[in-house]
């Protein structure tokens, strides 16, 4: 199942951009403007169809290891939404919000 990741424009995002594209071709890269109230950035929404939606804030290129591990938990789990994010590394501690699959 594809996954998108959607990541703001800009230079503050292409380093994290250029590291995503590594995690192979089932990942969508998106460039497109991200807002969200109190958040630091840099903001990644994580979304794939039929599953809830995760946005992600204060990211940098160094986490695209726990970025992985999240997908994977993600595609494992029901309906996108994940129950333990543990696996998940330090992006547990970067999750902005979640929207339950519609």
């Amino acid at each position: 199942m594809p996954v998108t990741l959607t990541l703001p424009p800009g230079r503050a995002a292409d380093a994290l951009a250029e590291a995503l594209r590594a995690l192979g071709p089932h990942i969508a890269l998106r460039r497109a403007a991200l807002r969200a109230r109190d958040a630091r950035p840099l903001l990644m929404a994580l979304q794939a169809p039929g599953r809830g939606a995760y946005l992600f804030h204060g990211l940098r290129p160094e986490d695209v290891s726990d970025i992985a591990a999240t997908i994977r938990a993600y595609l494992a789990a029901p309906n996108g939404w994940i129950g333990d994010a543990r696996p998940c590394g330090r992006l547990r501690f970067c999750l902005k919000l979640r929207i339950p699959a519609g």
